[in-house]
């Protein structure tokens, strides 16, 4: 499998994760954290059914994956995000050392991978990431918007 197949692979679960979170009332957000190809690391977002501003799928994979390597820092490996990471996501990211990053819909508002804020491929940090963003696009974004479409209807009833 090249890099790509394998970036579909793994955005592929990240989006069942996410549509998990949304059958609980979350914004659908999934992520997971692979090791040479191996999942050590899964989440999806959590902070209301959990009353946790930091409850992230970003927050929820890196602390699964910390454990399972036993090492607060992550180094090698990459994170499959299904919404571009946030400010506070990316500052995770970074302490981590995740090496890569890749995300499925780009977040215009509060987007810090590339949108809005260059978190960690901007030279300012002493860690640098590589990010790929768009994998499986269309499938995450719609995610998001259906989610907050019905949302929205649901308020007006």
């Amino acid at each position: 499998m090249d890099q790509r197949e394998t970036d579909i692979f793994f955005m592929k679960q990240t989006i069942l994760l996410a549509e998990s979170a949304a059958q609980k009332g979350e914004v659908p957000v999934g992520a997971l954290i692979s090791l040479d190809n191996n999942i050590v690391g899964k989440g999806e977002n959590c902070p209301i059914w959990t009353n946790d501003p930091s409850g992230h799928a970003e927050i929820i994979a890196i602390r699964e994956a910390a454990k399972s390597c036993n090492n607060y820092r992550i180094p090698g490996t990459t994170l499959y995000v299904t919404l571009e990471p946030c400010i506070m996501c990316m500052g995770a990211i970074i302490h981590a050392r995740i090496k890569r990053v890749v995300f499925g819909a780009y977040d215009p508002k509060t987007g810090a991978a590339g949108s809005r804020y260059s978190i960690g491929s901007d030279n300012l940090l002493n860690h640098r990431l590589e990010i790929t963003g768009g994998i499986c696009k269309k499938k995450c974004a719609n995610l998001i918007k259906t989610f907050f479409r019905e949302r929205r209807k649901n308020r007006t009833r």
